[in-house]
């Protein structure tokens, strides 16, 4: 049997929904396991909007992030009985989507930023400055787009999705302390960046 999931467009609005309950979602993933096509729709409305949210802020692209939520909802449909319940179907279920987002990560070999940190210290701007940066945006946006792929997604899970360590390390299938130390570097990177932008901005004003 072919299951179309045609209603995510790059550029439609996500509607924000209400979020149901793990036991619901819990409750829908089982039903759906059974080939219950309402009780996946009732699962697709509950998650396409996170799920794009998640994909478009790692891919930078709403058709490719459109298009791997698309992929993501019929391995759902495909291999539902697989969830054990041993983490949140929203966990699970970003898990595969993260999979995903690292194959395209990889098929387009993005260049990331150096984990190299300079022994000593510069005449980088102070941390103020850097806070405005965080503000304004635009030099958070381009220091993200330098991590490595690891790094920037734990550090979006665990700031902008407020995933504890535990949730990112069920998705990503790393250990806690891998996730930890992940993160770790990239705050000590995203610093590093931010300083050197800004203090380049401040030159050019």
């Amino acid at each position: 049997m072919t299951l179309v999931v045609n209603s995510i467009t790059a550029d439609r609005p996500v509607n924000v929904r209400h979020p149901m309950s793990e036991a619901d979602l819990g409750h829908l993933m089982r039903r759906t396991a059974q080939r219950d096509k309402a009780a996946f729709a009732a699962l697709y409305d509950a998650l396409e909007g996170p799920l794009h949210r998640f994909l478009r802020s790692r891919l930078n692209d709403p058709f490719e992030a459109a298009d791997i939520a698309h992929e993501v909802f019929l391995e759902l449909w495909s291999n539902a009985s697989r969830f054990e319940g041993r983490s949140s179907v929203k966990t699970w279920v970003f898990g595969i989507a993260y999979r995903k987002a690292m194959d395209v990560y990889r098929r387009s070999g993005r260049v990331s930023y150096s984990d190299d940190l300079p022994d000593s210290e510069d005449d980088s701007p102070d941390s103020e400055a850097c806070m405005i940066a965080v503000e304004q945006g635009e030099h958070v946006r381009a220091c993200l787009e330098r991590l490595k792929p690891d790094h920037r997604v734990a550090i979006e899970l665990a700031f902008f999705d407020d995933l504890s360590y535990r949730e990112i390390s069920q998705i990503a299938e790393v250990p806690e302390g891998t996730v930890k130390t992940r993160v770790y570097h990239a705050k000590q990177l995203l610093m590093h960046c931010l300083a050197g932008r800004v203090g380049k901005a401040k030159d050019n004003l």
